[in-house]
């Protein structure tokens, strides 16, 4: 396995860890959520939690194809004590996955996995409206 490879997988079982960790956080938040939120952002989270499994997917297989072992292991899980912590905590994860992916997209490209560059922009599509969405149910001022 040549040099490319390997930090590309490193990198994606990083990726991968703190996708698990984004499923752990946002089942929890949809479970905890309280108030008038409640109805809004019970379905949010438990929609993004899935976004977040399909991600965690395509990183566990393409690992493996890559000849990798994915990983088990979160990153650690915030867990929140109120509706705004539970915005702000998810815009800052959001920021810091879309940051890891542009990353990974380069080495991707230098790897010569042209498939998985593809992919990897299509998830930063995603993590962006995600961060989106959660910019603007934060500007709620009701929260």
């Amino acid at each position: 396995m040549n040099q490319e490879i390997r930090a590309l997988i490193d990198g994606l079982n990083e990726d991968l860890a703190y996708e698990y960790a984004a499923v752990i956080t946002y089942t929890y938040n949809a479970a905890v959520v309280y108030g008038l939120a409640r109805p809004v952002l019970k379905p949010f989270f438990e929609s993004e939690a899935q976004d977040e499994m399909k991600h965690a997917s395509y990183l566990s297989e393409k690992i493996a194809s890559l000849g990798g072992v994915p990983v088990v292991k979160p990153t650690e899980v915030k867990q929140a004590a109120d509706v705004r912590e539970m915005l702000e905590n998810a815009i800052a994860d959001e920021e810091a996955t879309i940051k890891r992916y542009m990353e990974r997209i380069d080495q991707a490209e230098k790897a010569r996995q042209y498939g998985l560059k593809i992919e990897l922009e299509d998830m930063v599509a995603d993590e962006s409206n995600h961060k989106e969405e959660l910019q603007r149910l934060l500007n709620d001022p009701r929260l």
